[in-house]
């Protein structure tokens, strides 16, 4: 990390099998994560290595939520891999160890000050996943969303850091790391409400299903008979909106290539949102995505700083 940058990194060249670990959580990340992967190339590489440890854990609790295994089965395998944290936040993992997932971790923690709660938060949400949880307001959503989305920001900010010179609004940056993270899966949700649904799972809260006519949920490539399903979608993305306008203050707050790298990340999903918004009925028939060179578009645009610099003259003008 940078020396202009809070929260150093223990300087140390990987051993062998080290490298060969994050290698293995980069595959990983590659191709499972095609819009995490697309963001985090922007980063140098102790900091690209990092993120992908964090990836893969988080992808094996994920797994293990949206896998086959009976309920009873994915609680003791949750409660396994929460076992497993608790040996990596002990520093219990050897560099010879089997699991190349745990000595990345293992690794990336001694190198950045990450924040490895945020992981025990994930296996709490993936827990309410198991158990069928569903939510009844906003508020309800919101702590779902904070434990798989909000507690990655956090985490990924354990390894990006804040830059020094941003005075009190530093103190701030775990905040907007865990809107942002909110922000995300708001997007997330709308992107696969069709793929949930056939999976057994309603994430947007009952009381806005309701609202617009859609408490049957969503079997087929089309809205409930009577409902006003584009109102739906519209007002979860103005909620969506408001908590992007609030996370991406985040931006000025970091160095530029970690700057990038959320900006071409979040940016990517905005533009995800955008298309929900103009054709709400188009996530019924299947997953919204963006094309390859409007990716590369949005990374250009993070790498550029444009994003930064346009949320740091909105917050100042706020503060005017």
């Amino acid at each position: 990390m940078s020396p202009n940058v809070e929260g150093p990194t223990h300087a140390s060249v990987p051993s062998a099998p080290v490298i060969a670990a994050y290698s293995y959580c980069e595959a990983v990340t590659g191709t499972q994560a095609r819009n995490f992967a697309y963001g985090i190339r922007l980063l140098p590489t102790d900091k690209r290595q990092a993120m992908s440890a964090l990836y893969a854990f988080s992808r094996r609790v994920d797994d293990i939520g949206d896998g086959t295994l009976p309920p009873g089965a994915k609680l003791a395998r949750l409660e396994e891999t929460r076992a497993l944290l608790g040996r990596i936040r002990a520093e219990e993992i050897d560099e010879d160890d089997t699991d190349p997932v745990a000595v990345a971790l293992a690794h990336a923690a001694r190198r950045f000050p990450i924040p490895l709660g945020g992981l025990d938060e994930l296996i709490d949400g993936v827990l309410m996943d198991v158990r069928g949880q569903e939510y009844e307001t906003w508020d309800d959503l919101k702590v779902y969303c904070r434990c798989v989305a909000g507690a990655i920001g956090r985490l990924s900010l354990g390894v990006f850091g804040t830059v020094r010179g941003t005075g009190p609004e530093a103190a701030r940056a775990d905040e907007y790391a865990d809107v942002l993270g909110l922000a995300l899966q708001l997007t997330n949700i709308l992107r696969d409400v069709r793929e949930d649904a056939a999976n057994g799972r309603t994430y947007l809260p009952a009381e806005d299903l309701a609202k617009f006519g859609c408490s049957e949920g969503f079997r087929g490539d089309r809205a409930p008979a009577g409902s006003d399903f584009a109102g739906l979608v519209h007002h979860e993305v103005r909620r969506a909106r408001a908590l992007f306008v609030e996370g991406y203050r985040l931006l000025p707050l970091l160095d530029r290539r970690s700057g990038a790298c959320v900006a071409a990340m979040a940016g990517i999903y905005r533009r995800l949102l955008d298309r929900i918004e103009r054709e709400p009925e188009a996530v019924l028939r299947g997953r919204v995505s963006l094309p390859p060179h409007e990716k590369a578009y949005v990374a250009v645009r993070g790498l550029s700083g444009l994003d930064a610099r346009t949320i740091s003259r909105q917050s100042t003008r706020r503060r005017i």
